[in-house]
């Protein structure tokens, strides 16, 4: 089964040493108990390792596995699991999005507007609106405005917004927003980003003569350096608090 799995800074969780490529095994696998945990769903991984600690999430393929599940998120147990690639926050936004279209998808047939509920995926187009639930995504083009829920990733174009839960991943060429141990990510000129404590956020403002990236800085919302749920953009290399409109 591919899964996904989060360890510390130096590969391993809870006090097991994982070696990339090659395949751990337990006797037993009993959720929460014993054996090796993963998640199916990528995002649910935040959950047990927030970025901003040095986390690390890798693509795996977990076996003998288990018939117990988590009632609250993805997260499955078996008896042998083998690390493949480290895929970062980037790589989990990515395959999160793409997961999710792999299941339960609901759209409306307006292309300016999409909703979907749980796990469920929706794209709108220019100007579009898109909303999705819990763990979904949701897309809009240019100007458009995508809000995903709870560990959901929301991505919108040029002057668009992105709003998701905690947890969640927001990426915009416009504003970007995330709750909790979130990560928010703007691309673009006056951009701007914020995120709930624990979030990471990951700001690049271009050239205003060409899409080049003249300057980009990233941080943790700790509360003391950056404060949560107020917007940042970046003059001189540094995080300023800004207004937005």
């Amino acid at each position: 089964m591919k899964v996904y799995k989060a360890t510390d800074k130096d590969i391993r969780c809870r006090g097991y040493q994982f070696t990339p490529g090659v395949t751990a095994e337990e006797d037993r696998a009993e959720l929460c108990v014993s054996g090796f945990h993963a998640c199916e769903a990528p995002l649910d991984v935040l959950g047990y390792y927030p970025p901003g600690d040095g986390s690390r999430y890798f693509e795996a393929e977990l076996e003998d596995v288990s018939d117990q599940r988590e009632s609250s998120d993805s997260k499955v147990v078996g008896k042998k699991i083998t690390l493949g690639a480290e895929i970062g926050i980037p790589g989990l936004v990515k395959a999160h999005i793409e997961y999710v279209k792999a299941h339960t998808t609901t759209e409306n047939k307006d292309p300016k507007m999409a909703t979907a509920g749980y796990r469920g995926a929706a794209t709108a187009g220019y100007r579009g609106a898109a909303t999705a639930g819990a763990y979904g995504a949701a897309t809009a083009g240019d100007s458009g405005a995508a809000t995903a829920g709870y560990r959901g990733a929301a991505t919108a174009g040029y002057r668009g917004a992105a709003t998701a839960g905690a947890y969640g991943a927001a990426t915009a060429r416009g504003s970007a927003a995330t709750g909790e141990n979130g990560l928010s990510v703007v691309r673009g000129t006056g951009v701007k980003a914020k995120g709930g404590l624990g979030a990471v956020i990951v700001i690049a403002i271009e050239s205003h003569f060409s899409y080049e990236i003249v300057e980009w800085k990233a941080g943790v919302i700790d509360g003391v350096n950056l404060k949560p749920d107020t917007w940042y953009t970046l003059k001189n290399g540094e995080f300023v608090e800004v207004g937005i409109s």
